[in-house]
């Protein structure tokens, strides 16, 4: 997937200004997806010389005026003839994972605080994506077609995030196992 597949999906959810866009990347689709808020100006640029988005002056108060991207028509056909693509299966690359076969050759319960840092970090993600899973889909059975998606794709980081920790405490509980007690 190109960056411009995402942005295309987040404007046809709503459009919005740079500044905007790269704030819904922060919140939500770069849990997927991610991009520096200068990758996502640039491609925006290039997006709309492409003629896959338009841009409307929006005056502001006090302040220059706000570009608000939206997606046009030959943007639409763009993200349709890519939904229609086939995906690759998608290969892991997991260093942490890599680490812990390597602790056979050293000392395994020098891992343990490494493995506790990830631990926390995926906790504290996996209660950001509930606390979103509350906020923004307090009635499941309420959702339009685009919000069943959206909360379809959160369930999925949900389940991730779930199955990591699972695989992290099993990692943790080996460790201290054979490696010495904390």
């Amino acid at each position: 997937m190109a960056l411009e597949h995402a942005i295309l999906v987040s404007l046809l959810e709503q459009p919005g200004s740079g500044y905007e866009l790269a704030r819904r990347f922060d919140r939500s689709i770069g849990y997927f997806w991610t991009a520096t808020h200068q990758q996502i100006y640039r491609v925006l640029g290039r997006m709309e010389s492409d003629g896959w988005t338009a841009v409307t002056e929006v005056p502001q108060e006090g302040r220059p005026g706000k570009k608000v991207h939206s997606v046009t028509g030959p943007g639409r056909a763009a993200l349709s003839a890519w939904l229609a693509e086939p995906v690759e299966l998608e290969g892991v690359r997991h260093d942490l994972a890599v680490k812990i076969r390597g602790a056979a050759f050293d000392d395994p319960s020098a891992l343990i605080n490494e493995v506790e840092r990830h631990r926390e970090a995926h906790a504290g993600r996996l209660a950001r994506y509930r606390a979103g899973e509350q906020r923004d889909f307090p009635d499941p059975a309420a959702l339009g077609t685009a919000e069943e998606l959206q909360h379809a794709v959160l369930r999925g980081g949900i389940a991730y995030e779930e199955m990591t920790l699972a695989w992290l405490d099993d990692v943790l509980a080996t460790l201290r196992r054979i490696g010495g007690h904390r």
